[in-house]
């Protein structure tokens, strides 16, 4: 890649060339503790303490942080209000989620009762079903993860930009959104991978724990969804 192409690709994702901006996917990890974040992380370690009865709730918040870092980059991560708002957009992305997931979930029970027979492991353990389901479930959950970072970001940047549901659950124009801009997906998706794995990583390696390294996640895969232009994205958020 020469210089003016990645130029380009800096552009795309939203970074203008100047002495304050952040190379590459740099801008997606420092995000989370610009603007007043203390008080947000305060509220957002509280809500990650309290999953899964709170999974609508960051969920709405992810959107929130994707339309925050879509318009104002500087300020952090966005205020915990109004409520309400987060929740209907934590609904909606939960049920683009769940469209998603319910196939996968299909075949991980087709394959259970198969991988759950005494004559494939030639054994009577009374904890095969456990295994036979465990093993199902790591089967179908590669190819889910890798249709939700192929599907979601897109739409999810549509639906922060426009307030429009439907935008959720245009598959298609995620597909069309990707092709088009392969390199700003691929680097927005390897912002959001790594921000995971060192999120689950804080519980072994840092011994910061488990709650704030996935709030941390969850912040740098909205800032690093905000960098992605969609197709038939539309200026006039709500």
């Amino acid at each position: 890649m020469d210089t003016r192409q990645y130029r380009e690709v800096l552009e795309t994702q939203g970074v203008r060339s100047g002495p304050s901006a952040e190379p590459g996917i740099g801008g997606s990890f420092a995000w989370p503790f610009r603007g007043r974040w203390q008080g947000r992380w305060a509220i957002g370690l509280a809500t990650v303490l309290l999953l899964p009865v709170t999974f609508i709730l960051l969920l709405g918040y992810a959107i929130a942080g994707t339309r925050a870092a879509a318009k104002a980059p500087s300020d952090g991560p966005p205020a915990w209000h109004p409520v309400r708002g987060l929740l209907a957009d934590g609904l909606s992305a939960g049920l683009a989620i769940a469209v998603l997931t319910v196939p996968f979930a299909l075949v991980a029970a087709l394959l259970s009762a198969p991988l759950s027979s005494p004559a494939l492991w030639h054994s009577t353990d009374p904890l095969l079903r456990v295994e036979g389901w465990t093993v199902a479930i790591l089967i179908a959950a590669l190819p889910w993860g890798i249709v939700l970072l192929l599907l979601m970001p897109h739409a999810t940047a549509r639906f922060a930009a426009t307030g429009r549901v439907r935008h959720l659950f245009d598959f298609a124009a995620s597909v069309r959104s990707v092709r088009r801009d392969f390199a700003a997906w691929n680097i927005a998706i390897a912002a959001i991978v790594t921000a995971w794995a060192l999120g689950l990583a804080c519980v072994g390696l840092l011994c910061v724990g488990l709650v704030p390294g996935i709030f941390y996640a969850i912040l740098v895969s909205a800032h690093a969804t905000a960098t992605l232009h969609p197709e038939g994205e539309d200026s006039s958020a709500r």
